[in-house]
């Protein structure tokens, strides 16, 4: 394990020096698009360089753009909870024109109308990671996050008493991947047990916030003995409350995403689990897609990039290194 936790080093050594570059390409509003290209306007929930998923996904939109030849603007909100900009920041995109727009809406129900605007203007619309309602794109690329919610609280069910007391923190209450994530947990520790549920509660996708709702859990209910997190900031944010609390022994926590924090936290065991996505697979899926159908291709409605479950057992196995690693691959 520590020869595993060396290379672990090692790789965020080299993790870091990628973000960094892929951050320094990012910006609000960039360049004006070229007429002469495939022209796409990527969209992320947020563009916080904090936040490794969405990292990850840029270098998986960067790739596809490279080998199909497309040109890629960025355009992004500081904030996951930031629903308003981003409108504005659609709004300003149907302007530019680009033959496509991949997004991943920050609400699942206010960017509708919006969605509906690019649509109207004769521009491919892909979603990513989150979708809309009424299922306005012509493709979504993302996790299936009701399994992914139910795996959560699946492993749980394995390592806690039937009668336990769990909190569940979720992030943006009006994502779809929140809702549904929410909806997958929720309907296995139902199904499964006599447990007593706290929450949900919502982080607004901020590590101070579920910081904060976790600690005050963990110090003022004694029979706590799980806690759920639906991303990877609030993830984060309880299995750091757990360490300062250092409550490991007591409480087990199972997340969802992979990042360094909690990779580290995997090896710690302060996390028992966390159910991974594919970010570069949905960044780079969704630029073949869009390209797919600007070329007039039929394209998939619907594309599930997978997830899986890593354990501090299994983190170490060559293809589970890829998944957590994927910049280095």
């Amino acid at each position: 394990m520590r020869r595993g936790w060396t290379r672990i080093r090692l790789i965020l050594v080299v993790l870091l020096g990628v973000i960094a570059i892929c951050w320094a390409g990012y910006s609000i509003v960039s360049h004006e698009l070229s007429s002469g290209k495939k022209t796409i306007i990527y969209v992320p929930k947020t563009i916080d360089p904090t936040i490794e998923f969405w990292q990850v996904m840029r270098q998986g939109v960067a790739s596809a753009a490279k080998e199909f030849d497309a040109e890629v603007e960025v355009m992004g909100t500081r904030a996951e909870v930031d629903v308003d900009e981003q409108i504005a920041l659609l709004q300003e995109a149907i302007k530019k024109k680009p033959k496509a727009i991949i997004l991943a809406a920050t609400d699942y129900n206010r960017i509708v109308p919006v969605a509906k605007e690019i649509v109207a203007a004769g521009i491919t619309l892909i979603t990513v990671d989150s979708g809309l309602n009424g299922g306005i794109s012509k493709s979504f690329i993302g996790t299936d996050n009701m399994n992914a919610g139910r795996r959560t609280a699946e492993i749980l069910h394995t390592h806690v008493d039937s009668h336990a007391e769990i909190a569940v923190i979720n992030f943006v209450k009006e994502s779809a991947t929140a809702m549904e994530r929410e909806s997958g947990a929720l309907e296995i520790l139902h199904r499964y047990g006599n447990y007593t549920l706290l929450g949900p509660y919502y982080s607004n996708g901020s590590v101070q916030t579920s910081y904060d709702i976790a600690k005050s859990l963990l110090k003022t209910k004694p029979n706590l003995k799980a806690i759920i997190g639906l991303n990877e900031p609030t993830t984060y944010g309880i299995g750091k409350a757990i360490q300062d609390l250092k409550m490991q022994s007591q409480v087990v926590a199972v997340g969802i995403d992979s990042s360094m924090g909690e990779i580290r936290m995997l090896e710690d065991g302060v996390l028992l689990a966390t159910v991974i996505q594919k970010p570069f697979n949905m960044g780079y899926s969704a630029v073949k897609t869009a390209v797919e159908a600007i070329d007039g291709k039929r394209v998939s409605p619907r594309i599930d990039t997978g997830s899986k479950v890593i354990t501090k057992e299994n983190m170490y196995s060559s293809e589970n290194q890829k998944l957590l690693f994927p910049f280095v691959e």
